[in-house]
């Protein structure tokens, strides 16, 4: 049984309350559930009941995220997408699912499994079968698989780091301002799953593409992202395009990993919310 947050039971009630179709967001790696905020009131606005659950253990806040970052350390694949699975079971209607980098990897699990309306994944990290290796993506998660040990840590990025990794379409004023306002540790042994997951027969970074129940499904893919460029995003699609279920792919001109909470998010969030009103 899935333990959450009183945060988190709240939004559940409040949208089986609600009768309202529910949209479910999923946050990736160093960023908290509260990413989604501006999103979530977008979504909201246009008639839709949402939440936005943590990963297990994530705390509140970013002022809490610094005061014991060792919580994030160890938060495996598996148990991060049971936790989604547990809260969209919690729902009366089946939800329409968004999710964002390893946000992305978790959403097209759920939906794999078939616990999703119709689903967004935006910039989704890689699975089992997905073979690019860009050597962008390579460098951007070297601050954590450069060193084995971070397997079993939480891992911050510098400012520098995330300035490759998530802003680098960005002028550096809202560069600063975007890690002093997200940037939270990450668990480093889910970069470590999905980088042998094409090595590891057994690995839970793999995603079920040929679920019939698996509904419609989007990909978003930013142009300039450095850790999940294009020639992922595209793999990704061409194995989630050989399921029956619509499977979409959109290219965002001119935007890189942070395009979920930078200035841009709005054109972002209204690409996702077009796909789901018209797939619900």
């Amino acid at each position: 049984m899935a333990e959450f947050t009183e945060r988190e039971l709240l939004e559940i009630d409040k949208a089986n309350d609600s009768g309202l179709r529910p949209v479910m967001f999923v946050h990736g790696l160093w960023l908290l559930s509260s990413s989604w905020d501006r999103w979530r009131a977008l979504f909201e606005d246009q008639g839709y009941a949402t939440l936005a659950p943590g990963w297990p253990d994530d705390p509140e806040s970013i002022e809490a995220a610094q005061r014991d970052p060792d919580v994030f350390a160890k938060k495996m694949i598996n148990q991060v997408t049971e936790h989604y699975l547990a809260a969209a079971g919690a729902l009366t209607a089946k939800p329409a699912v968004i999710g964002h980098s390893f946000g992305g990897l978790i959403a097209q699990k759920v939906a794999g499994m078939g616990a999703s309306a119709v689903t967004v994944a935006i910039d989704p990290a890689p699975f089992r079968g997905v073979l690019p290796l860009p050597v962008s993506s390579l460098k951007s998660a070297s601050p954590v698989l450069g060193n084995p040990a971070n397997a079993s840590r939480a891992v911050s990025l510098t400012f520098e780091q995330f300035s490759y990794g998530w802003a680098n379409a960005l002028p550096v004023e809202e560069a600063r301002e975007l890690y002093e306002t997200f940037h939270v540790p990450a668990s480093g042994v889910t970069l470590f799953q999905a980088a042998t997951a094409n090595l590891n027969p057994f690995t839970e970074a793999k995603v079920d593409t040929k679920n019939p129940e698996r509904g419609p499904l989007l990909i978003i893919s930013g142009e300039k992202d450095h850790t999940v460029p294009w020639s992922i995003a595209h793999a990704s699609f061409k194995r989630q395009n050989r399921n029956p279920g619509l499977t979409e792919i959109k290219e965002i001109p001119g935007r890189g990993h942070s395009l979920t909470i930078d200035h841009g998010w709005r054109e972002v969030a209204d690409t996702a919310l077009e796909f789901i009103s018209r797939n619900s």
